[in-house]
C-alpha cells in the first residue's frame, strides 16, 4: 500500500451477491467541490441493499479526493483529475514521502484501490467517474472513443461528448483507457443543484440494467428515464470537441455570464475575455463546460454535433479494421514503439487527415517535430460481453 494507506473514509461501499460478473466501479468527489457523485453512488448502493436486488457481478464505490471533499474545495495542492499518465504516476511514486502533495497521496491511495478492484474482478470492469460542473445545463458524459465505450454511453440516454478525454492530458479515465478498461465520466449538472444527484443515480441504474448486471424489471427505469429526458432537453445526442480554451491564472480569464452546457452560439459570439482581449467563437458551435469558478485549467470547450451516419460509418470501418491499413498510405507510418500510434506527415498526407484518423478511432493527438502523432485506445475483448 502507498503511504496514504487504506483510508476507511475513501470507500463509500460495495454490493456483491456472490455471482461472478462485471464490476461497476464508481468514483465521486475526485474534485472536492463536487460531492454529488459520492452522494449518488451511496444512494444507489443503499437502494440495491434495501431491495436485495439480484446482481451479476458487483458494485464498488469510492470517494476520490477525501481531503478536498472534507474542506469543500476543488483540490488542496493540485487537480486530482490530472497526472494519470504512466510517466506522471512514476514521477509521483519517485518523490520522497515528505515532498508528496496532498493530491499525490490521494492519487496513490486511489491507484491501490483501483488495482485491488482489478485483481479481484471476476469479469469485465466498467469505470464511471461522477462529476458536476460550475455551469448549469444538460448532463452529459465523456469517454475515450472506442466502440465499446460508445455502446455503454448510449445505454444511459445522456448526451456523449467525444474528444475531451483525448484533449485533456492525464485525466483519471486515461489510467483505465491505457489498460483497455471501459470507462465513462458523467457530468450530472451544476455543483449545488440537488438534481445532479438524481441524474447520476438515473444514469447508473441505466448502466446496471443495460449491462445485464441487474435483471430487467428489477428496478422501474421509467422515472429515471423521464428525469433524464427532461434534463437533456434538446441537447444534441453526440458532439465532438473542436477547441479547448486552456487557461492559467495569469491569463485573468473571465467567462461571459449566461452560458450553460450546450449553449448554441454563432460565429463571432463573445465568449470570454482575458488579458489579450476578447475571446470569440471561430464558428457556429456549442459551448461546453464554461468556467464559472476560480479554480480550473479549462476556460471552456467548443463542440460540433456528430450526425448518426458518421457514428454508423465509424462502427463499420473499425469493425473491418481499416485503421490497420493506414500505414500503407503516403506520408503515414506506424510509430516504432506503439502499434496503436501512427505518425503522419501533414505535408504529404493533407486531405482530411484529422477527420479520417478520428473516424477510425485515432483521436489522441500530439506533435513530434514536423509530424503529427495519432493514437487510438484498444478495448479488452471482455468488454464486448457488457
Amino acid at each position: 500500500m502507498s503511504d496514504a494507506g487504506a483510508d476507511p473514509a475513501r470507500k463509500i461501499g460495495s454490493y456483491d451477491r456472490g455471482v461472478a460478473g462485471p464490476t461497476l466501479l464508481l468514483t465521486g468527489g475526485v474534485h472536492g467541490n463536487e460531492p454529488a457523485g459520492a452522494a449518488a453512488a451511496g444512494r444507489v448502493l443503499d437502494e440495491l441493499q434495501q431491495r436485495g436486488v439480484e446482481l451479476r457481478g458487483r458494485v464498488v464505490a469510492l470517494r476520490g479526493n477525501v481531503g478536498a471533499l472534507a474542506s469543500g474545495v476543488r483540490y488542496v495542492d493540485r487537480d486530482l483529475n490530472r497526472g494519470w499518465s504512466e510517466g506522471a504516476i512514476a514521477a509521483t511514486r519517485a518523490r520522497p514521502l515528505a515532498a508528496r502533495s496532498a493530491e499525490d497521496r490521494e492519487q496513490l491511495a486511489l491507484i491501490d484501490a483501483f488495482e485491488e478492484v482489478e485483481r479481484t474482478a471476476t469479469g469485465p470492469i466498467v469505470y464511471v467517474d461522477l462529476h458536476t460542473s460550475s455551469a448549469d445545463g444538460a448532463p452529459f458524459l465523456c469517454l475515450a472513443d472506442t466502440i465499446d465505450n460508445r455502446r455503454l454511453g448510449l445505454m444511459t440516454g445522456v448526451p456523449i461528448i467525444l474528444g475531451i478525454e483525448e484533449t485533456i492530458a492525464g485525466a483519471s479515465l486515461e489510467w483505465f483507457a491505457d489498460r483497455g478498461i471501459a470507462g465513462l465520466a458523467i457530468e450530472g449538472g451544476q455543483h449545488a443543484d440537488p438534481a445532479a444527484v438524481d441524474h447520476h443515480v438515473a444514469a447508473v441504474w441505466e448502466l446496471l440494467v443495460g449491462t445485464g448486471m441487474v435483471p430487467v424489471g428489477a428496478v422501474d427505469l421509467a422515472p429515471h428515464r423521464a428525469r433524464l429526458r427532461r434534463a437533456v432537453g434538446d441537447a444534441p445526442p453526440i458532439v465532438e470537441i473542436t477547441h479547448r480554451q486552456a487557461i492559467v491564472p495569469e491569463d485573468e480569464f473571465r467567462m461571459r455570464p449566461g452560458f450553460v452546457n450546450f449553449s448554441r452560439v454563432a460565429r463571432g459570439a463573445l465568449l470570454a475575455t482575458d488579458r489579450q482581449g476578447d475571446l470569440r467563437a471561430p464558428a457556429a458551435c456549442h459551448v461546453v463546460l464554461p468556467l464559472y469558478q476560480e479554480l480550473g485549467e479549462d476556460g471552456y470547450f467548443l463542440a460540433r454535433r456528430v450526425r448518426g451516419v458518421w457514428l454508423w460509418l465509424a462502427k463499420q470501418l473499425r469493425a473491418l479494421r481499416l485503421g490497420d491499413l493506414l500505414p500503407a498510405l503516403p506520408g503515414i507510418r506506424r510509430a516504432p514503439e506503439d502499434r496503436n500510434t501512427l505518425l503522419a506527415d501533414p505535408r504529404v498526407a493533407r486531405w482530411f487527415l484529422v477527420e479520417v484518423f478520428h473516424l477510425l478511432g485515432f483521436r489522441k493527438e500530439s506533435e513530434r517535430g514536423a509530424l503529427k502523432a495519432f493514437s487510438r485506445r484498444v478495448s479488452r475483448p471482455e468488454n464486448r460481453r457488457l
